[in-house]
């Protein structure tokens, strides 16, 4: 039987705890410190009041420890991550390879994303080290994930499968770090892909192409649709990206790809099952066009696609709601089926492209009255809501209950009576009472029944009650209710982390494959320009690569700002997207730049890149200009 993992983000214990509510089979956390999003850090005492109350339906708790490190923090984060270990962590999500020199305890880890793990080889690499469990890249194709899964069967593939996209290979991008010094391995991502950028073309006096668009701007993934498509191609745990999202967002996603996947393990029972315990009942449609979104995109999971980007804005704009129909004084009218609501976010774009919301302030008689009216707003205008207040509001309160149904039998012994409680997931409890018996009056399985049953400030509910005995024997309720307490009282059976299960690298013969790894070109070996793209921070690390047979000429980017390497390693290519692509579109005009000698720029105030096009690999890079 194959378990189906849902890994959902948690900013806070809170949202983490809504998440496993929701439906979640994991979740992953800030650690205190040394998390790829810097923003979102948890303390130690938060983190143990998620796993008290995830470990109860099974479910895991991951934390994020994946920047790299310096030399000055590998002490810190040594003793952090025995912390971590202490607390029942189930596993960590870790970036910098100096972690295994380290004098860590046996805890598992998981390669994230940010190690560009998108060949067999990588993953097999990883694998062969310890690692549980990788992150994929999302630039992958489902044949290349299926490819990875065949060549690796026994290591569990991770991917992401809804949420913002990095428009840079994770990790292999430097591009904030060189404007600003702020190195999204170190989780200060300065998010260089949501800005405005001009496309000029030539170096000196160039040529404006396109002005203030947001050219690295992609739309979110969504691949709820594609989730059977990714556990064919062998796919068992799928992340929801988000560590700064909100606890509506993180409620709603995650309740709509549960109920997703339970529709999948419903239709092949005998072949799925969810990786935690427990029912989860919800008061509330998901819908994940209601929560913040640029537009949705499969990403290239089903090969090329000219539908990945989002030029005219990187803001939400929501789903569509209709058009405008009429336009008065203070209030306009939409034609569609939408309903509207006080403080609903709405936004259009106007006649220049540009993205204009604003809060509808109140709705009466078919019309919007905005808090103020926008000038800009003309009749046919296709209209969307960012904010759906209504939807927003159930999402404010109680909207799910999660709990584990249970069934008790209760029998007659010599001396009193015994209770059994069963689940669904191999759980037995049983309780001997010695007790008087006395015949009852009236008859008792109704009341029983209904003692038993309130189990709320519990996980369980009743699902069937099982009286095995014959005589109508009286039993006080406040008896029955004491008796429901010790039964339920006990924590639930949890697997247990076995002490000899190490996560400290093994010793082996395997080595990196350079070549394999970090194919970003047609290069035949390694080119120790490119050594930076080990992301090695601190000595530990450049021992552990040196272990392993690999004599790296450079530290990372971050330590050293080298010159004429690209800083940005996109498979989304600004040429294709504007139809402009050599090998695709061969109608392209001879005055575009498909056609054109000159090299192309993306500048703006903060900076300048020149544009490199290996077509052969459909990769675009940026460089420094």
């Amino acid at each position: 039987m194959t378990k189906l993992e849902l890994l959902s983000p948690a900013r806070t214990a809170d949202i983490g705890i809504e998440a496993i509510r929701h439906g979640a089979d994991a979740v992953y956390i800030g650690a205190p410190r040394f998390g790829a999003r810097a923003a979102a850090g948890n303390s130690i005492d938060d983190i143990s009041r998620l796993i008290e109350y995830a470990h109860q339906f099974n479910a895991k708790v991951y934390v994020t420890v994946n920047t790299i490190f310096t030399d000055e923090e590998l002490p810190e984060a040594e003793k952090m991550i025995r912390q971590l270990y202490a607390i029942g962590v189930d596993a960590l999500i870790t970036q910098d390879m100096g972690l295994l020199k380290l004098n860590i305890p046996p805890i598992p880890l998981h390669a994230s994303t940010q190690m560009d793990n998108r060949t067999p080889h990588k993953v097999k690499w990883l694998h062969s080290l310890g690692f549980r469990q990788i992150v994929l890249a999302r630039e992958l194709s489902l044949d290349q994930i299926r490819t990875i899964h065949q060549e690796c069967p026994d290591t569990t593939l991770e991917a992401f499968v809804h949420g913002a996209l990095c428009v840079s290979y994770s990790g292999h991008c430097y591009a904030s770090e060189c404007l600003f010094g702020r190195s999204a391995n170190r989780g200060e991502c300065a998010q260089i892909c949501r800005m405005e950028w001009n496309l000029e073309e030539g170096d000196d006096n160039p040529t404006s192409l396109i002005k203030g668009q947001h050219l690295l701007s992609l739309k979110d993934m969504c691949q709820i649709n594609s989730l059977r498509d990714l556990i064919e191609a062998g796919v068992t745990s799928f992340k929801i990206e988000g560590r700064l999202k909100d606890m509506a967002y993180v409620k709603n996603v995650t309740a709509a790809y549960s109920e997703a996947l339970n529709r999948i393990i419903a239709s092949q029972p005998d072949r799925y099952e969810r990786a935690s315990w427990g029912t989860v009942e919800l008061s509330f449609r998901p819908d994940v066009h209601k929560s913040f979104n640029r537009g949705f995109t499969s990403y290239f999971l089903y090969g090329k696609n000219d539908r990945i980007f989002s030029f005219e804005t990187p803001k939400a704009m929501g789903e569509e709601v209709g058009t405008v129909k009429d336009i008065g004084r203070g209030w306009f009218s939409v034609a569609g089926i939408s309903k509207f609501a006080n403080g609903d976010g709405l936004c259009f774009l106007n006649q220049k492209g540009k993205l204009f919301g604003f809060r509808v302030n109140k709705v009466e008689n078919g019309r919007l009255y905005p808090l103020e009216m926008p000038k800009e707003l003309m009749p046919k205008m296709r209209l969307f809501r960012n904010f759906d207040k209504q939807f927003d509001d159930i999402l404010q309160h109680d909207s799910a209950e999660r709990f584990i149904p249970i069934d008790i039998t209760m029998s007659e012994t010599a001396t009193g009576f015994s209770l059994t409680l069963t689940d669904d997931y191999g759980t037995v409890r049983s309780l001997n009472v010695e007790c008087p018996k006395e015949l009852a009056r009236s008859h008792q399985s109704e009341n029983i029944r209904r003692q038993l049953s309130k189990l709320g400030g519990t996980i369980y509910r009743l699902r069937d009650l099982n009286i095995e005995y014959r005589k109508n024997w009286f039993i006080p309720s406040s008896m029955l209710s004491e008796w429901k307490r010790q039964l339920t009282a006990a924590e639930p059976t949890i697997p247990v982390r076995q002490s000899t299960d190490s996560s400290i690298i093994p010793q082996t013969d395997v080595r990196i494959p350079l070549q394999d790894s970090f194919q970003h070109s047609d290069r035949d070996k390694w080119d120790p320009r490119f050594g930076y793209l080990l992301n090695i921070h601190n000595s530990q690390a450049r021992l552990f690569y040196t272990e392993q047979g690999v004599s790296p000429t450079d530290w990372s980017y971050e330590q050293k700002h080298q010159s004429d390497v690209p800083v940005m390693y996109c498979r989304h290519c600004i040429r294709y997207a504007l139809g402009w692509c050599r090998k695709s579109n061969s109608k392209a005009s001879p005055q575009s730049p498909a056609h054109a000698d000159g090299p192309l720029y993306l500048s703006n105030s903060s900076g300048r890149f020149r544009l490199e096009f290996d077509c052969r690999n459909c990769i675009m890079k940026l460089y420094k200009a």
